[in-house]
This record gives C-alpha cells, structure tokens and sequence, in this order.
C-alpha cells in the first residue's frame, strides 16, 4: 500500500497472470481509442523490481496525452484495478502513469527519441548486460603489474 491506497489491485476473483493480462488489454485498448501510435509493451518481469510490464506510447500534443491518461485512468478504476499515481498530465512532454504491474509511459514524438526508453530497456540493455557479464568473466583471474 501507498497513502492508503493499493497499488497493485487485482479485481476479485482473478489470479495475477488474468488480472496483469486483463490490465494490459484496458489499456492497449484505451490508448488505441484514444488514437496514441506506435503503442509499445516491453515485458520487464526479472529485469526491474519496480514492475513486469511497460507501455510506452507517443500522443500529438499536450492536450490528447492528459486525455489519454484522463481516460485510461477512469477505465482502470472503472474495471477494478488499483491505481497508482500519474505524473505529467497537466501539460507535459511524458506523462508516467503507475498502474502497479504495468507503468505507462505516454510521450511526444520528440521526448520519446530523446528518452529512448525502448533501448534503454530493450534489447540493447540485455546485450549491455551480456558485455558487463563477459568484460567481468575476462578480468577475474588477472595479476596487476606493480
């Protein structure tokens, strides 16, 4: 709980793979409603403590990213699921969304490049993990000079 509110709500009856899939759908299909593009689901489970999904989407303007938010906040509600927080949706270039097993990121086109969220926590950061693992495996066993 945070504040008193449950942030990774499941609705009744559900087992958490049917709640995270069903959470998913509401909002792919919120977001598609609401005509956001190039909707993105990274899966993040093992890879961050902090969630098992991501969805990362880029709106036109200011105004459609508040309603995309202003929506699909209301329609997770709506369906059951606790709510976390959302940042940014007054007029801002990202707005993050907590929606506990999943977080939205819902960005402008520029923001979205700059960020590049979907590199940072795509394929890219499995091979970056995969170098560390090997520069690491390379160095064990090696005498310094003095």
């Amino acid at each position: 709980m945070k504040n008193g509110i449950e942030i990774t709500g499941t609705p009744a009856g559900m087992t958490r793979e049917e709640a995270l899939t069903g959470l998913l759908k509401i909002i792919v299909e919120s977001l598609e409603e609401d005509k956001a593009e190039d909707v993105v689901i990274m899966d993040l489970s093992g890879r961050a403590s902090f969630t098992e999904r991501m969805v990362i989407a880029t709106g036109l303007s200011e105004r459609q990213m508040s309603a995309m938010a202003q929506h699909l906040e209301r329609k997770l509600k709506e369906a059951g699921y606790g709510y976390g927080e959302t940042e940014g949706a007054q007029g801002s270039d990202w707005v993050l969304m907590d929606a506990g097993d999943v977080v939205v990121n819902l960005f402008m086109p520029e923001s979205r490049e700059l960020y590049a969220l979907e590199r940072m926590w795509g394929h890219e950061f499995d091979q970056a993990d995969e170098e560390v693992a090997i520069g690491s495996a390379h160095t064990k066993g090696r005498r310094r000079s003095s």
